[in-house]
């Protein structure tokens, strides 16, 4: 706590000696260590009642949580409300009314197909280059095309087909 070294001590204790005297130091060491004592009781009391202090403000912190846990749990009962679901299918009173639709959820008119467009002359020149190459029409990764080309020699169809 202080920084008293041993020449600090003996420096002190001769300057005591020579102002109180020897006869009346042994008397008041007794007293500086009754006060010492008493400083050390006082400082060990208000420790304890701090860390008391903290630790019922952690219970107080504790029993809240718990007991917002607790109200949660008696709050949130799945039987009641399975219960009131089979409860409602098993109206009678309610089978003669027709079923009711929420408006967010209404059907909406059927999609007519539309036709496709009639082929034209260039669709079928690549049809019949990609059959020749052995390859299907739409390739998705380059690492496909690239060992389809290797494989096969372009043939004139597919150098058109290619170009265009």
């Amino acid at each position: 706590m202080f920084d008293i070294g041993w020449s600090e001590l003996v420096l002190i204790g001769v300057v005591a000696l020579i102002a109180i005297g020897p006869k009346e130091l042994p008397g008041v060491l007794r007293m500086v260590g009754q006060w010492m004592g008493k400083a050390r009781k006082m400082a060990a009391e208000f420790q304890g009642q701090f860390q008391e202090a903290m630790r019922e403000a952690e219970m107080a912190d504790l029993k809240k949580s718990f007991d917002e846990v607790k109200e949660a749990a008696t709050g949130f009962n799945p039987l009641s409300s399975l219960q009131k679901d089979v409860s409602d299918a098993l109206r009678i009173d309610a089978l003669d009314k027709p079923a009711e639709t929420p408006a967010a959820t209404a059907v909406d008119p059927p999609v007519t197909p539309t036709t496709p467009e009639t082929p034209t002359p260039s669709t079928f020149m690549e049809a019949e280059a990609h059959a020749a190459a052995n390859e299907p029409l739409a390739i998705t990764r380059e690492v496909e095309q690239a060992k389809v080309a290797q494989d096969t020699a372009p043939s004139e169809a597919i150098k058109d087909a290619k170009a265009s």
